[in-house]
């Protein structure tokens, strides 16, 4: 992991970030150069003041009055060049790194394993998508060209300042290291309200989420109460935050300000004991004003900076994320569906205990081997290993012969198909969420044979935009069964020698299930099917039963067989139907 994502290291962020600038390089430059003349304009205008007071007012030299005015329009007219090429410069240099890392961020979000998923919610996911990057933004843009403009300006205004009067610049530098102990110990405090403020928002994002997902269950159990007390506590603590960070914001820049103008009092004082001309001491004083605004600016740019910084460290930290170990090379093209569990084990993290113990299973071609246990009992877990949804601790899963490992993800889940009980549609067309069997290569032809094979093509017809009627975020204008049927129509269009049904019928009313039974019989038929059975009268059929208790195989066999063994199925056997 990189410095910038584990350290308060602001340098090490900028550095970072530079290399995404670099591809924007010349419009970078161009915002630059465009700095510097605002920054010479600045200067300029400050020594214009000297002929103004000496030629002008006090001479009265008509040439003097004749130039001067078309110098002044002259040097706002440069200035709007100058501004113009800087902030449209860096605002482009800045999207264009903020759209790059949010493509980042997505394709990060693509490619983290599912353990990842398993421990980070996704309202927090979501607060570094929008508001970490938006932050970021922030200080990509407006406050990178401030910090940059403003300090080209400051520099041309001491070097003004030096020319004019050496002694009384020096008292400025004086008053320097202050500055610079409050800037850093100001600089700490912001960044460090920041990281505060981000992990509150992804707070405030996680619970906004689960109410609007659980607003059924909100309603239902009356927890609009304890909700609202959640989200206030959580919401003010957020409130404070943000107060703290304009409390040090609005106590830093004047007290700043207040130092810089003590030595700009001791500076008024002691020129008066110089030689200089009212024009010069016009010039100068013109000059330490226009550094004392943009010094100004520069101050009250650091909380933004600073919020810059800290959601930089998020989001590369973020970036940063191991993703999912694809280091298998082998590509088949065709699989029969032979799969062989060998000694197989698995905990969730390094530290953890085992959940699965020396797995051994032997799964031919063609046979459907259905999953049963307590809940708990590891049936998702063992069945997750084969996707490598999670990676085993020790052993090998074999699929025709081959280790998983040494398959490529993409190719070992290209021969997989899943419907699970807790179905995902995309917020999209009917037609699309059943096209995502085979995204690319699906035909309408194809789309509608596989609706009616799943018998989704009755309900599909009676909507009004029939297949391009768009099904809500994850389905929520279809029913249980409907959105059941739509994830059956995607497996039959994937066409996989391998099947995972995570008990794909429990969603469905009787009539629904009726319906899609002979569809799931069609689809399993000469593939290898593995279920996760929760509801034994469902699997009975199956070729083999696995029975799982407490993370192992405890037995194995037919209906019949395990019924006669009168053991750990038969026992389940009787206690469902008991309940039934």
């Amino acid at each position: 992991m990189s410095k910038a994502s584990t350290q308060l290291d602001g340098t090490a962020v900028y550095r970072r970030l530079l290399r995404y600038v670099k591809p924007y390089w010349k419009m970078f430059v161009l915002a630059t150069f465009g700095m510097i003349i605002f920054a010479a304009t600045e200067a300029g205008f400050a020594r214009i003041i000297q002929p103004l007071f000496d030629d002008g007012f006090v001479k009265k030299d008509p040439e003097v009055l004749q130039w001067l005015p078309l110098v002044i329009i002259g040097i706002f007219a440069v200035r709007i060049v100058g501004s113009f090429l800087s902030d449209y410069g860096m605002n482009y240099v800045a999207r264009s790194v903020i759209r790059d890392l949010r493509k980042k961020i997505f394709d990060q979000l693509l490619r983290l394993p599912v353990s990842y998923y398993d421990t980070h919610s996704s309202g927090m996911l979501m607060s570094k998508m929008v508001y970490d990057v938006e932050q970021l933004a922030e200080a990509s843009s407006s406050v990178v060209t401030a910090l940059i403009r403003d300090s080209l300006t400051i520099i041309a205004l001491l070097i003004m300042l030096m020319y004019y009067s050496v002694e009384l610049t020096l008292i400025l530098f004086a008053v320097t290291p202050i500055l610079a102990w409050l800037v850093v110990f100001v600089s700490k405090r912001f960044r460090k309200l920041s990281h505060r403020i981000q992990h509150s928002m992804g707070d405030v994002s996680s619970v906004s989420e689960e109410t609007i997902e659980a607003n059924r269950e909100i309603k239902i159990f009356g927890g609009q109460d304890y909700e609202t007390n959640q989200f206030n506590d959580i919401n003010e603590h957020n409130r404070t935050q943000f107060l703290k960070l304009a409390i040090t914001n609005a106590l830093s820049s004047p007290i700043i300000q207040f130092i810089v103008a003590i030595a700009f009092a001791v500076m008024v004082y002691f020129a008066f004991n110089l030689d200089m001309q009212v024009g010069e001491f016009g010039s100068y004083l013109t000059a330490m004003l226009l550094l004392m605004q943009h010094a100004k600016k520069l101050t009250s740019i650091n909380a933004s900076l600073q919020r810059g910084i800290a959601a930089a460290q998020s989001v590369f930290r973020f970036i940063d994320e191991k993703i999912e170990v694809d280091t298998g090379t082998q590509e088949l093209s065709q699989i029969k569906g032979d799969i062989q569990y060998q000694q197989a084990c698995f905990k969730y993290n390094a530290e953890g205990e085992e959940v699965l113990h020396h797995i051994e299973l032997n799964i031919k071609a063609g046979e459907t081997v259905a999953f049963v246990g307590r809940s708990g009992a590891g049936k998702t877990t063992l069945v997750s290993l084969l996707p490598r949804f999670y990676d085993l601790s020790s052993g090998h899963i074999l699929v025709d012969g081959q280790s998983i490992n040494e398959l490529s993800l993409d190719n070992l889940r290209s021969h997989i198909a899943l419907v699970s009980q807790h179905v995902t549609l995309f917020n999209d067309t009917i037609a699309h969420n059943i096209a995502y069997g085979a995204l690319g290569s699906a035909t309408d032809e194809d789309i509608l044979n596989a609706a009616k094979a799943a018998h989704a093509i009755e309900f599909i017809e009676k909507l009004p935009d029939g297949m391009q009627t768009m099904v809500g975020e994850n389905g929520v204008l279809l029913s249980g069964g409907q959105r059941q049927r739509l994830a059956i129509a995607r497996a039959i269009l994937k066409n996989a020698p391998i099947l995972i049904l995570d008990e794909a019928t429990s969603a469905l009313d009787t009539e629904s299930e009726r319906y899609i039974q002979s569809a799931l019989e069609e689809l399993m038929r000469d593939r290898t099917t593995l279920v996760i059975a929760h509801r034994l009268s469902t699997i009975e059929g199956a070729d083999k039963i696995v029975v799982m208790d407490k993370g192992q195989i405890v037995e194995q066999g037919s209906h019949a067989e395990l019924i006669a063994k009168d053991g750990h199925y038969a026992a389940l056997h009787r206690l469902q139907f008991t309940e039934s």
